[in-house]
């Protein structure tokens, strides 16, 4: 994809509303209460301020037109969001009980999915005015609400796939011998704002015995010849992530490195191979194990095998043992097996998988083998 995706409609987001209010309703909820963060934007393009400690929730019902319940000094932006004609302003001012304002909307006697980053404070709040109701999150009440993409989405995962590529083909014309991790770190943040990412979330640069920890955070210590360096890196573009990870090798890689690289490839090309629609996610994490533990290194594959991706990078579904939900088409994921050895080196091998009607499609294109950098 290239230049900039058409944006999202309010239309777009009624529909994504609507989809809400039908999930809740199926899973047996009275409906869904949604805090500001990813959740909020994903349903109604309204992002306020991070640091507000003011009552803002999205109320959605089934057969309930959607309410958003605003501070008044905040309702002007709420009515700019791109879904805000979808959707009826409740607003309350200082000095005011928002929890009373709130409780009207809500079945006093109901159960309620709560997005994961709702403040206590509000929630306690609201059942406090309202007793008889209960709450659950919404990654265990509704896990699949935002996980299956439509065709914009997809195209969106693909552009911010495509410039994690370009960064990976960037980095490895940079010098990494001789440099902190933190230096190296520091060039992938740059290349992925140089192509389109708003926000980067991570820059994992793991030298030596530091690839050893799959979530590393890169720091002093100085790369050298010899050293095998992980690198995983992600972050936003156009509102949608991107997360992928290579395994370098500063000079060529003695024996062990290589066999280590190449089970940890194998594993991951038999784990991607097996995305199809129908399969349970824990097949998909069942397949990279079984592989990597036939080759002796299973207990140091010490992670799950994958996370979805959507408007942030890292959310349902997990491709992990127990996750037993299908796959669908639609779904993106990631698909990334390693081995880790403690005191030496780390593997790691990652793109993001979308399941198609037939089976899956990686949306990261780079080469898997090990590359030899300077």
């Amino acid at each position: 994809m290239t230049g900039t995706p058409e944006p999202f409609t309010a239309d777009d987001h009624r529909a994504r509303m609507q989809r809400a209010a039908r999930a809740a309703e199926e899973a047996g909820l009275a409906g869904v209460l949604v805090a500001p963060g990813p959740d909020l934007v994903w349903l109604t393009g309204y992002a306020p301020p991070a640091a507000t400690e003011r009552l803002t929730l999205l109320v959605l019902a089934a057969g309930q037109d959607p309410v958003l319940v605003v501070p008044t000094l905040e309702a002007p932006d709420a009515e700019k969001a791109v879904g805000a004609p979808a959707l009826k302003l409740r607003d309350w001012t200082d000095g005011k009980d928002p929890y009373r304002a709130t409780a009207p909307l809500l079945d006093a006697s109901g159960r309620y999915g709560v997005s994961d980053n709702a403040w206590a404070l509000h929630l306690l709040g609201l059942q406090k005015e309202l007793p008889g109701t209960s709450y659950v999150s919404l990654s265990e009440g509704l896990p699949m609400l935002r996980a299956v993409k439509d065709s914009a989405e997809l195209e969106r995962l693909a552009a911010a796939g495509a410039a994690a590529d370009a960064t990976y083909e960037e980095i490895l014309k940079v010098s990494f011998a001789g440099r902190r991790e933190s230096d190296v770190a520091g060039d992938l943040a740059d290349l992925l704002r140089h192509f389109g990412h708003e926000q980067v979330d991570f820059t994992v640069v793991g030298s030596g015995p530091n690839g050893a920890s799959p979530h590393h955070e890169a720091g002093s210590r100085v790369i050298e010849h010899g050293d095998t360096v992980v690198l995983d890196f992600g972050g936003l573009k156009h509102g949608y992530g991107s997360d992928t990870s290579r395994t370098v090798h500063v000079g060529e890689p003695d024996a062990e490195e290589q066999r280590v690289h190449d089970i940890v490839r194998a594993a991951q090309q038999a784990a991607c191979e097996a995305v199809r629609p129908g399969i349970a996610c824990q097949d998909v994490d069942r397949v990279a194990r079984a592989h990597i533990t036939e080759a002796g290194y299973g207990d140091r594959f010490i992670h799950r095998t994958g996370h979805g991706i959507g408007v942030t990078t890292h959310e349902p579904p997990y491709m992990i043992e127990g996750e037993e939900q299908p796959l669908v088409p639609g779904m993106c994921f990631s698909v990334e097996p390693g081995i880790y050895l403690p005191g030496r080196f780390g593997v790691r091998i990652e793109d993001i998988v979308t399941v198609t009607e037939d089976g899956g499609r990686r949306l990261n294109e780079t080469p898997r083998e090990m590359a030899v950098v300077n």
